[in-house]
């Protein structure tokens, strides 16, 4: 199987909503923006309009407008749809063992393995989390977003196969409807924790760059400057928790959700996540050219077998009791081994010894 076919991008806001861009004809009639809508968009009903208009994602001239609005000459409309609820038919429910971290009647937050496929794709058409979700709620029917959708019932945000952490589940349309306006207006709260390679030598900081699809390598991500016109804004706000020498824990915050932002962002300011293949993490990237060192890097390679990424926290406002919810989950175990393989290995050697002498 191919490095594409296994692909499976991290979150990304873009390719939750079914996007659309209208222009007003400079010869048209004052008419409600919902009923101009309808004749414009195919499958929008009134009612999804008018709710997509509460939830602040139908923008007129770059505001956010009423489902009474009514339109005017040359007027330049953005609407951000979400699906109407499915099934999932077609989806083979499978026995995936879920970690449930919370459930009610509305939401789901599970704790996501790594190496586990977050929804069907190309190469990828059973053993994902959506597999074990259609299994989890059998004849329940969960609502899905735009993109590909009876692949994702229930998904409101991805991350990558081999990243580990929470993701929050809807389970109504009311509940999908209010967690993608908070993705959308960036009021999740998100954090990641992340082994880097080297030494981030500031203790805190914000990464800005534009995310998009590398040049060359389409299975790559890319941070391209502003002025360039390329890519998505993209904002990852980082904190040093702890210095390891050769390698870095640090946690990371989320303005934005791009695809692979973490590891793009981090490989961009020189500090690559230790053992990310996709980005060239999974070499001696930082260190000595002794062979037990080398030894020691890839005997840790084998104990955490993919990128040193795990999501670590999810704050958000529940959709329908509008209380504030946070959560958090621990690093797994292969990613707490391979820390203590670098904390037991810097504690000892001397060459850091005499480098900080």
């Amino acid at each position: 199987m191919s490095e594409k076919e296994n692909e499976v991008q991290e979150d990304n806001l873009d390719e939750l909503f079914e996007q659309h861009s209208i222009v007003v004809d400079k010869k048209q009639s004052p008419e409600r923006i919902d009923k101009f809508l309808m004749s414009r968009i195919q499958n929008a009903t009134r009612s999804r309009l008018q709710n997509a208009c509460k939830a602040g994602r139908v923008r007129v001239n770059g505001n956010a407008i009423k489902p009474n609005y009514k339109i005017r000459p040359l007027d330049e409309i953005k609407v951000y749809m979400v699906h109407e609820p499915t099934s999932g038919q077609g989806i083979k429910p499978e026995p995936i063992p879920l970690d449930i971290v919370y459930e009610d009647d509305y939401i789901l937050v599970v704790n996501k393995q790594a190496g586990l496929v977050v929804h069907p794709g190309v190469g990828n058409w059973s053993g994902t989390l959506v597999n074990g979700l259609v299994h989890y709620f059998k004849s329940k029917e969960l609502p899905v977003m735009a993109g590909n959708a009876e692949d994702r019932p229930g998904l409101v945000h991805r991350i990558d196969k081999d990243t580990s952490g929470l993701l929050v589940i809807a389970k109504t349309e009311d509940a999908i409807s209010g967690l993608s306006k908070q993705f959308f207006d960036h009021t999740i709260d998100r954090e990641y924790i992340a082994l880097v390679w080297g030494d981030v030598e500031e203790e805190k900081g914000t990464i800005e760059g534009n995310i998009g699809r590398h040049p060359t390598m389409r299975t790559q991500m890319f941070v391209y400057d502003e002025e360039e016109g390329i890519g998505k804004e993209a904002i990852t706000h980082y904190e040093v928790m702890e210095n390891l020498y050769y390698v870095t824990l640090v946690k990371c915050k989320l303005e934005t959700g791009r695809t692979h932002q973490i590891r793009v962002h981090m490989k961009y300011i020189g500090h690559t996540l230790f053992n990310d293949a996709r980005y060239g993490g999974d070499k001696v990237l930082k260190g000595t050219v002794f062979t037990n060192y080398r030894r020691f890097v890839e005997n840790t390679f084998e104990e955490l077998p993919r990128q040193a990424l795990h999501a670590a926290s999810l704050g958000f406002e529940h959709p329908i009791t509008k209380e504030r919810m946070f959560f958090e989950a621990e690093l797994p175990a292969d990613f707490a081994s391979a820390l203590e393989r670098w904390r037991g290995y810097t504690s000892t050697r001397k060459e850091i010894k005499n480098n900080e002498s």
